[in-house]
């Protein structure tokens, strides 16, 4: 008479219903990121696969068989691999200091280093052009101080992108980090300087450690983005200097080869992959050993 359910425990009822709520709370959610993502990045991956008799792999024969693409391949995860770096050398201080300082400072640290944020990407990327140009501020600085005779500029190098990049990005790495710096407690440092230990060894044994999980999320939210930007590279690098999203721009408008752009798409996504996977595995399990716990606890 009870049917089917009759002989079901009464939690595996109330389990069911929670994950029905759950399922209907991330259905809108689910459908957007399907239509607005996954459908339109999966159809450019598709197009790299498909030539004029159907399936084909001519493209990618024709992308690696051409130093120009390999050069800007290379150039792109050179360039990512030296923003986050640098974004960490200055946004990890910044951090620490808007942990440590008071409540008043701390908001002012905050909007300085989030005011980029507020401002267009490419009125900032303009603005650079004006600085690192021959004629800009930095040029004039240079010649001021005796450093160069002429007027110079770091527009269309690599250092300029960099610069230009790591002001664009770094409110990522700060953020990212000082959210884990104020969660962990200040009496761990009194303590250990106490004990005796100088400020720079509290720092590398101490609060390093601890901030592990905020700098590998910071760097790879700087790393994932830095290799997908396309605005500040491609004006303070110009022609002279593409990288892969700018390249797969000029494909796709450009020369109106969606396959080949497709191609350095489906290699750009595949290439990231096998950088933030890996290490962000390799962090988590660093972090699980140095918190005690053995890698994959918790989960038998």
């Amino acid at each position: 008479m009870g049917g089917a359910t009759a002989g079901r425990p009464r939690g595996f009822s109330v389990a069911w219903r929670r994950h029905k709520e759950a399922l209907v709370l991330i259905a809108p959610g689910a459908l957007v990121l399907v239509l607005a993502f996954l459908f339109p990045v999966g159809h450019i991956l598709v197009l790299g696969f498909l030539g004029e008799e159907g399936v084909s792999l001519e493209h990618y024969a024709a992308f690696f068989v051409d130093d120009y693409y390999l050069g800007v391949v290379g150039r792109t995860f050179r360039l990512a691999f030296v923003i986050t770096a640098c974004c960490l050398l200055v946004g990890f201080p910044l951090a620490y200091l808007a942990a440590r300082v008071g409540p008043r400072a701390r908001i002012l640290l905050i909007l300085l280093v989030i005011l980029p944020l507020m401002t267009s990407v490419v009125i900032r990327t303009f603005g650079w052009l004006v600085v690192l140009g021959p004629g800009g501020v930095l040029s004039d600085f240079l010649q001021a101080i005796g450093l160069t005779g002429a007027p110079t500029g770091l527009l269309h190098t690599e250092t300029g992108i960099v610069i230009a990049m790591v002001q664009v990005l770094l409110p990522f790495m700060v953020l990212t980090v000082l959210g884990v710096l104020q969660r962990q407690s200040a009496d761990l440092e009194e303590a250990a300087r106490t004990m005796g230990a100088s400020f720079w060894r509290v720092l590398r044994t101490v609060t390093l450690p601890l901030s592990v999980p905020g700098i590998v999320s910071g760097s790879l939210i700087v790393f994932a983005l830095s290799i997908s930007s396309f605005i500040t590279p491609t004006l303070v690098g110009g022609v002279r200097l593409p990288v892969l999203a700018g390249s797969i721009y000029q494909a796709a408008t450009g020369s109106f080869d969606w396959n080949f752009a497709g191609v350095q798409s489906t290699l750009l996504l595949l290439t990231a992959l096998a950088v933030i996977i890996p290490y962000a595995s390799l962090m988590r399990r660093r972090t699980s050993w140095q918190t005690g716990a053995a890698p994959g606890a918790g989960h038998e």
